[in-house]
């Protein structure tokens, strides 16, 4: 408890905004800490920080870094200004949060000691659309480059203050926020059909056994769109604006692209679609009744 107690006072430092967290890739209060002698926390640790709940539902953010120092830095910071925190140390910590709880974004070193940041970045992005800000001590623009193409929202180099840490992760979530409401009226939680379900406040696409079937973010929101319109024929065009595909690819092949992608993953034969029809001249149409949930 008294242990614990110190720590707690040598992450205050690390609290104040006019500190920095990650210097050389640790918080500048860890050498404050080998010189009084304090053992290091184990890297085994998960930590879930959580501060009081406010009135409206908190976004759950999930931090891995290797380093308990910044790690529980980040969390209590993030904690003071409402936000549910789970913070680990590695890939796996990382996949088995992911499993079991919703997560609204990641906040991601990529110089972990043990494994390769780049690669569970990649990995993160092809198995759903969860927002990432990523961490690293790299300075080289290459680095930042190829974290951004890899489906990086945001990158932040160490060191770096913990104030521009919160604005970033809170700039992510409002553009994600506003990414979700792209082709569909404000409040609905959910659109159900033939037993699928997607849901809007986690971007998580159901099967009909509840299984988690996971979507990139031009996919999921090309089938927000296509399911906010059912029974109606959208053009090519018309995609391409109210999914905001052209930010990524400015040709309507893109649309065909999505498209082909979603049949494979929806359809029982994606050669012979019942969801995602294509009118011939005209564009697609969602072929199956569509409930929506408020």
């Amino acid at each position: 408890m008294i242990l614990m107690k110190k720590w707690r006072l040598l992450l205050d430092k690390c609290r104040d905004t006019q500190n920095l967290i990650g210097i050389n890739g640790r918080c500048v209060a860890q050498a404050d800490a080998r010189n009084q002698g304090f053992p290091a926390m184990s890297s085994e640790v998960v930590l879930s920080i959580q501060a009081p709940a406010p009135a409206t539902t908190r976004a759950h953010v999930l931090v891995v870094d290797d380093d308990p120092i910044i790690r529980q830095a980040i969390a209590d910071y993030l904690g003071q200004y409402g936000f549910h925190v789970t913070a680990v140390a590695d890939g796996a910590a990382m996949q088995a949060v992911l499993a079991g709880d919703v997560v609204d974004l990641v906040v991601l070193d990529l110089t972990l000691r043990a494994e390769d940041g780049m690669t569970l970045a990649c990995r993160l992005r092809d198995e759903s659309a969860i927002p990432i800000v990523m961490l690293t001590g790299r300075r080289e623009e290459a680095d930042r480059v190829m974290g951004l193409e890899l489906g990086a929202d945001d990158y932040l180099t160490k060191p770096f203050s913990p104030r521009e840490l919160l604005a970033r992760i809170r700039a992510v979530l409002r553009r994600c926020r506003h990414d979700v409401q792209q082709g569909r009226p404000e409040g609905i939680r959910a659109y159900r059909f033939d037993g699928w379900e997607l849901n809007l406040n986690t971007r998580r696409l159901s099967n009909r056994d509840g299984q988690r079937v996971p979507l990139s973010n031009g996919e999921f929101s090309l089938l927000v769109v296509l399911l906010g319109a059912r029974n109606r024929i959208l053009s090519r065009d018309q995609l391409l604006d109210l999914s905001r595909l052209h930010s990524d690819d400015v040709y309507n092949r893109s649309v065909n692209t999505q498209v082909m992608r979603l049949r494979r993953k929806l359809e029982t034969d994606p050669a012979k679609p019942r969801y995602i029809c294509t009118e011939r001249g005209a564009g697609y149409l969602f072929g199956v009744p569509v409930e929506t949930i408020y």
